[in-house]
């Protein structure tokens, strides 16, 4: 299915590839994905201490990558422990690599 945004045509595809450009748009975001990658989950606190910025910014940040569903989040009290969202994560480098690989740009 395909939809209108600013009067131009485009399909769901590049709408996702979109969103997940966005959620990628931040050094500390691609920081994240990273150390979500390395490992099959972690804690908030534990990115605090490795990341050097305020709980609140890595908060704001892991809130970012949620809702672009590259990343879950799993309420542990009184932790939340963070995962890759698997699918997701394959299906923006997919669309990145056919995007990269695209003659029609």
């Amino acid at each position: 299915m395909e939809g209108i945004v600013n009067n131009v045509e485009v399909s769901i595809m590049e709408k996702r590839l979109a969103k997940y450009a966005k959620a990628l748009g931040h050094p500390v975001r691609i920081q994240i994905l990273n150390i979500l990658n390395q490992q099959s989950c972690c804690f908030n606190g534990y990115l605090t201490e490795i990341i050097p910025f305020a709980k609140s910014t890595i908060s704001q940040h892991l809130k970012s990558l949620k809702e672009a569903g590259l990343i879950q989040g799993e309420i542990m009290p009184p932790k939340i422990r963070y995962c890759l969202n698997k699918d997701s994560w394959e299906e923006a480098q997919q669309l990145f690599k056919n995007l990269f690989n695209s003659q029609k740009l």
